[in-house]
């Protein structure tokens, strides 16, 4: 990048969460390119494709940014799943951009952890955002997530439990159960209204086949979203995880947490936007009810929206992110944008993007 590139910052918003992929934030990067920024989106690890390719979309340039192909817990170190591991990794994709300071962004289990990206390495984050997911700072004891949802304190995490005890990893193998799990958890109901799963007790195996196509995506996306969850497979048991998301954050939760004892503070100091999705009945707004304690230089926004915001409502979730929450340093800037999978038009029947 040359010296007199403007940029101040990489805007980075598709840290996605769980079962989504980097395509998830594919309504708001053409927005935000034409707001003229800069904008990286790697896919977690694990999911995506293994071959970096660009792809060109109504002139704009989407070089690929991919996972390689994940290492298998066992016999591979859980450590290549935490949260440390991930902020290494995006600070050398900084580095290698030649980027000094980023502007990091996510949604769901990637809000969790840009949140740490900023603790690991504070000086290399100069703003944040964050759609549904509130700040938790790292705990000074450990306790077992199964303990605390069976305790009645976080009972909307109750679905984690599904995620780790293999029971979905056992019952849903082929590409067309994939896809029927995806649409459950996308929002398909049942003729008469009743959900595929819900936050207490996770997905209702028996419903699935009973389900109405989710309204939030097409059928083109969602058949996209089965073939790639189908390259790999459900993972995220007790025994292997292969993906950094999902029932993995049960099992690198001790690992995180003897990451984190070595964090020399727990603030953030940096400017902060929460954007509450008001109908989120997986992260509550209540949930974020203390951040001020932990972020002094915080701003709150607020979406009247489920959980998937960014499909939900997408041009109110990118002026949500655009209008003013940081001032200067966000505007004016110059952007390429990355991704691992082809983009998708806002009229996602279309395919508009073609591989280079």
């Amino acid at each position: 990048m040359a010296s007199d590139d403007p940029f101040k910052g990489l805007l980075d918003p598709r840290f996605h969460g769980w079962p989504d992929l980097a395509i998830g934030w594919r309504n708001q990067i053409p927005m935000l390119l034409q707001m003229n920024f800069r904008v990286v989106a790697p896919d977690m690890m694990g999911y995506g494709k293994t071959v970096c390719q660009s792809v060109l979309s109504k002139g704009y340039i989407f070089d690929a940014v991919v996972s390689q192909e994940a290492p298998h817990v066992p016999p591979a170190s859980i450590s290549l799943y935490s949260f440390k591991r991930v902020a290494d990794d995006i600070k050398e994709l900084a580095r290698q951009l030649g980027v000094s300071q980023i502007i990091l962004g996510g949604h769901d289990w990637g809000g969790v952890i840009v949140y740490r990206i900023a603790l690991w390495y504070p000086e290399l984050v100069s703003h944040l955002f964050c759609i549904c997911t509130p700040y938790r700072p790292p705990f000074k004891d450990f306790t077992p997530l199964e303990d605390i949802i069976k305790s009645g304190k976080l009972p909307n995490f109750g679905y984690q439990l599904q995620l780790a005890s293999g029971q979905l990893e056992g019952a849903i193998q082929s590409r067309d159960q994939i896809r029927l799990l995806l649409n459950s958890i996308y929002g398909g109901r049942t003729s008469s209204g009743e959900p595929g799963v819900d936050v207490k007790n996770g997905v209702y195996l028996d419903r699935l086949p009973q389900l109405q196509d989710t309204p939030l995506v097409s059928k083109e996306m969602l058949d996209y979203y089965a073939d790639e969850y189908a390259r790999n497979g459900i993972h995220g048991t007790r025994k292997s995880i292969d993906s950094i998301v999902g029932g993995a954050a049960l099992i690198t939760r001790k690992q995180n947490f003897e990451d984190e004892l070595a964090l020399e503070k727990t603030t953030i100091d940096i400017p902060v936007l929460f954007i509450a999705a008001t109908k989120d009945q997986a992260l509550p707004p209540s949930m974020s009810k203390d951040m001020e304690k932990y972020i002094p230089n915080l701003t709150r926004k607020s979406m009247d929206t489920g959980h998937w915001a960014l499909w939900e409502k997408p041009d109110q979730a990118v002026q949500a992110i655009y209008n003013d929450p940081y001032g200067p340093p966000l505007k004016g800037t110059s952007v390429t944008a990355q991704s691992a999978v082809p983009f998708f038009g806002r009229n996602e029947s279309s395919v508009y993007a073609a591989r280079a």
